[in-house]
């Protein structure tokens, strides 16, 4: 029954190293950041009374459409780009970049004192609300991404799109 199990684990894991590329330091991050992200959006909601399974749940089918996004960017990576991992680690620096501001605001919504030049990036990405969301993410990742990645390969994928 064992070794039942045991092959079981072992197809399971495999198939998560394929879709997801392996499980290297970028990706550890992202899962990090998402824990972190959904947990300090659980606190500040429960400190401000807004509460909800429904925009619980929402936090978790964000989450599993994140990585949904990530496997799939790596198996257009490897089926029809023929690379290595370049679409797949824009994918994930931009969603690092998205749960990390997303953390810097639920510590705000928290009174976390937080340093005045993580404020001034996150207004200047706020000052950009009236442009449609999908361009506002886009930007956001840009700015994150050239103040902290000096990655000329997801800096020029950032750009085609």
């Amino acid at each position: 029954m064992t070794e039942y199990l045991d092959w079981i684990a072992g197809f399971i894991g495999a198939a998560f190293g394929w879709y997801f590329g392996g499980f290297d330091g970028a990706l550890f991050a992202l899962l990090g950041l998402t824990i972190v992200d959904y947990v300090s959006g659980v606190l500040a909601a429960y400190a401000q009374a807004e509460l909800s399974n429904s925009r619980g749940f929402n936090g978790i089918a964000c989450k599993v459409i994140i990585f949904s996004l990530v496997g799939a960017a790596n198996v257009i990576d490897k089926l029809v780009f023929g690379q290595a991992d370049t679409l797949r680690t824009a994918v994930i620096f931009f969603y690092i970049a998205n749960e990390s501001l997303s953390i810097i605001e639920n510590a705000i919504k928290l009174n976390v004192p937080i340093p005045e030049v993580l404020k001034e990036k996150l207004a200047q990405i706020r000052g950009q609300e009236h442009a449609p969301a999908q361009e506002r993410d886009l930007t956001r990742a840009k700015i994150i991404l050239s103040k902290t990645i000096k990655s000329d390969i997801i800096i020029k994928v950032l750009q085609q799109s």
